[in-house]
């Protein structure tokens, strides 16, 4: 099964980690999961996915087009830098100033589903 991701519905290319976190949150996404993110200290998106993942945070750099698992039940997509600790779920594909264009507003919608 793969994981598709749109980003305000528009599919965007993403490498997904092979943990269990994205194991999970493919489970949760067999049926397509709907979030709604809110920009967040000018460098990402983030919002709650609504259930719990397991989670194996570490104190990490992100780059743009990061995405992570944050407390275990947010997910947050980086446009620029940050360091916290996070657990790694994947990595856009999309060059910076795409990603800045694509994220940096207010709020965004992003859909995971699988095919």
């Amino acid at each position: 099964m793969t994981l598709l991701f749109k980003i305000d519905g528009e599919e965007v290319p993403i490498t997904w980690e092979k943990n269990e976190s994205v194991a999970s949150l493919t489970k949760l996404a067999k049926d397509g999961l709907t979030l709604h993110l809110s920009r967040y200290g000018g460098f990402e998106q983030t919002g709650p996915i609504g259930h719990t993942l397991p989670s194996f945070d570490t104190y990490i750099s992100v780059i743009p087009g990061d995405v992570v698992l944050y407390n275990s039940n947010q997910i947050s997509l980086f446009y620029n830098s940050n360091q916290w600790q996070y657990t790694k779920l994947g990595h856009i594909n999309l060059d910076k100033e795409d990603l800045t264009n694509r994220l940096d507003k207010n709020s965004v919608t992003i859909l995971i589903s699988t095919k």
